[in-house]
Order: structure tokens, then sequence, then C-alpha cells
């Protein structure tokens, strides 16, 4: 089937939704799709409609949905917070336990035997992108090692690298890694090796989504996270089980990574008040329990 939709002006996107029962004054509403696309609004006001309708539920006004985008945006913010603190900590344990865990600081590129848990062309995927990442970068240590050392290294020391990879090259690092290395950088998280994993992979998820600032609030998470078996960490399931397809469980994640590896932050507090400044914010959807 063709699409056969025509592209509306704000005038006509605010008179649609009034039409269907939205509650609010148009010039408002016209302000506000002005700055805000009439597309990225739709997952905020996709819970306000009648079930098979188009039609909003009575006494959905614009300013409930504009409260929920607004939070959400905060949410993200603080999210990232959170999310910048947990990669840096471990981008940088993953450069120094493969430091010192090598006497060759070029070994993960060097020699196979250092990534034994990658597949051949794994491994090649990995390089090839960590030398387009090198070749395009405008970082200034990265233009003084190839112009110092290029000649002899395609490749730099890697507590130099890590600083450049992307976030899933970062992962394809770890997940490649000797098990005595990801054993050594999950305990500073205090889980198992393949716990981490999952919630790194989660976290990246959720990095993109917020980096991309896509709704976060009431997502069902596609990239689930390990939860802690209940034998070794009874606290992740009495008195309340922490589910693992919600951003509930994402924020937990944080918290517990926080408390770990930035014990001084105030992140948790600061997400308790983000949540009594929007008190109408249905937590169920985001995975909370009740109280």
């Amino acid at each position: 089937m063709k699409y056969s939709k025509p592209a509306l002006t704000r005038e006509q996107q605010a008179d649609l939704l009034i039409s269907r029962g939205m509650i609010g004054d148009r010039d408002h509403i016209i302000s506000q799709l002005s700055a805000v696309n009439y597309y990225r609004l739709i997952g905020y006001w996709h819970t306000f409609r009648l079930p098979s309708s188009h039609e909003f539920s009575p006494n959905t006004t614009f300013d409930k949905v504009w409260i929920r985008y607004t939070f959400d945006r905060r949410l993200r913010l603080q999210v990232m917070d959170a999310l910048e603190r947990v990669e840096v900590h471990f981008r940088g344990n993953l450069a120094y336990e493969f430091a010192h865990h090598f006497s060759n600081p070029f070994a993960y590129a060097d020699d196979p035997s250092a990534l034994p848990n990658l597949h051949s062309d794994q491994r090649n995927r990995f390089l090839k992108t960590l030398a387009d990442d090198m070749a395009s970068s405008k970082e200034v240590f990265v233009k003084h090692f190839l112009t110092q050392y290029g000649s002899d290294h395609s490749y730099m020391p890697v507590w130099v690298a890590t600083e450049i990879m992307t976030f899933g090259n970062i992962l394809t690092m770890y997940r490649g890694a000797p098990d005595t290395i990801k054993r050594r950088i999950a305990a500073t998280f205090g889980v198992h090796d393949k716990v981490l994993e999952s919630w790194m992979l989660a976290l990246n998820t959720i990095r993109n989504i917020c980096a991309h600032h896509s709704r976060l609030w009431n997502r069902q998470l596609g990239n689930k996270p390990m939860i802690p078996h209940q034998k070794n960490a009874p606290s992740w399931h009495t008195p309340i089980a922490i589910p693992n397809d919600r951003v509930f469980g994402i924020l937990t994640i944080l918290k517990y990574s926080l408390d770990r590896i930035a014990p001084q932050s105030s992140w948790t507090t600061r997400l308790h008040s983000l949540l009594v400044d929007y008190p109408s914010i249905p937590l169920a959807s985001m995975g909370f329990p009740i109280d």
C-alpha cells in the first residue's frame, strides 16, 4: 500500500488534535509544535488515546502530554549523567587490566590470543572499526601518535585506543577478553562477568536512546539485562523482584553500580527529586512497583 498522507501545517496539526478531543489553547499547541515535532510527541499522548481509536480519552489536555515529554527529557539527562560515570569507569578498567595483564601494550591488536573469546571475523571487524576511528579522529593525541609512531605501529597502546573506541567496540573487546580480565572488571561492580556483560549491552541501548533524544520513560526494553541470581544476591528479588524489561530495572542497575564505583555521587537523591517534581507521571509504566 502506498503512503498517501500529506504533510500538515502546525495549524492543521493542532486542529487535528483538538478535533480528536485534546483540550488546550490552540495557539499554545501550535507554539509547542514549533519546538517539538508532532511525530515525536505521539509516543507521549499515545497512552491517552481510547482503545483502537485516534480519539483521546475524556479530560486529555495538551499540558498533560507536555508534562510527560518534559519529564522524559529530564529523565534522559539524569540517566546520561549516570551512564557517563559507568562507561568511563568501565573503559578505564578495561584499559588498565589489559595493560597490566599483557607485557605488550599493543597485544590486543597484535596478538589474537589476547582476545581469545572472539572469532577471527569478529576480531577483524573490531580492528577495522578501530582503524576507521583512528583515521577519522580529530583528537590531537591521535594525530600526534600517528605522526610520531605511525610508521611502526598500526594501532595505539591499549590505554589510548580505548579512549576513542565506540562503546560498541568497547563491549566487543570486553566480550573477547580473557576470562581473568572480565572477572576483575566485573568484581569492581560486584557482579558476575556474564551479568556485567548483559548490563553493558542494555546500557549501550539506553545510551543510544538518550543520545537520539528518544522516548525513555515508559519504554519496554529489547536488550534485557540479567538480574543477579537470588541465591547470590537476594536483595534483587526481595522485598520485590527487580524487572529487567522496564526503566526501573535500568535505574536500579545504575544506582547499584554508582554505589560501588562512585559512592560519593548524589545521583540517587537527584533522581528522587525528579520523581517528586512530577507526581502525575504513572510510575507503573516505568516498571516501578507499588509504593
